[in-house]
């Protein structure tokens, strides 16, 4: 399996990245995996949606040429079918995200500078717009029009939660770092720093917590 992916998600000569079916499907597991643990909307990776897809049709038509009764059927039919599912969840986790914030993706893809990434593809572009104005239209009719002249109107912007970005998630080291410093974002942070060194090896995180003053830091290892 060959693509021409650039950063854009463009297709580009130059640029050729080629990728084995098995690098295909990490990737995708990668993107549902990240897409399924952010509390926010990630780019859209459609590059690889359109790959996997058309691997699942080739994958299809060798099951059709495979002789009946043979073992090798089965173990390939589950394989189409975790493929399937995971495609199927990391497109069903965007489209639940896009549905809870809605005029905040939207106002983010509206906003998005000159040659950034795209966060969502046409579809669902097309699919946001179209829940915006169907929201609009239900609550219009629900309740708006019965409502005094001067509050006929809603702010979906201000209406709709915005994703929680405090919120925590889960990392997973790819390879080994040393001295990774986690910067305070506030001032009720700035009381404590805390540093983190990960070993793939023994599968041992080091945090490192040090306050204002400290000359020695306290240090806690978890296996």
């Amino acid at each position: 399996m060959s693509d021409a992916l650039s950063d854009d998600g463009s297709h580009e000569d130059s640029q050729e990245d080629v990728m084995t079916p098995a690098e295909l499907i990490v990737k995708l597991e990668e993107a549902w995996l990240n897409e399924k643990f952010s509390p926010e909307l990630m780019e859209n990776r459609s590059e690889v949606v359109e790959c996997v897809m058309e691997q699942l049709t080739h994958m299809e038509a060798n099951l059709q040429r495979v002789k009946k009764g043979d073992a090798k059927a089965s173990i390939h039919r589950m394989e189409i079918d975790r493929i399937r599912f995971v495609l199927s969840s990391y497109l069903r986790s965007r489209l639940q995200k896009i549905e809870k914030f809605f005029p905040h993706v939207l106002e983010r893809e509206k906003s998005r500078g000159e040659g950034e990434p795209s966060l969502l593809s046409p579809e669902e572009f097309a699919f946001a717009k179209e829940y915006l104005a169907n929201t609009e239209t239900y609550l219009k009719a629900v309740a708006l029009k019965r409502m005094p002249p001067n509050l006929q109107t809603v702010d979906m912007i201000k209406a709709v939660p915005q994703p929680y970005l405090d919120s925590f998630v889960f990392l997973r080291v790819k390879e080994r770092q040393e001295n990774i410093l986690v910067e305070p974002e506030t001032d009720d942070q700035r009381e404590f720093v805390w540093s983190c060194a990960v070993d793939l090896n023994v599968e041992v995180c080091v945090l490192v917590w040090m306050a204002p003053g400290d000359h020695e830091p306290a240090e806690i290892t978890r296996p």
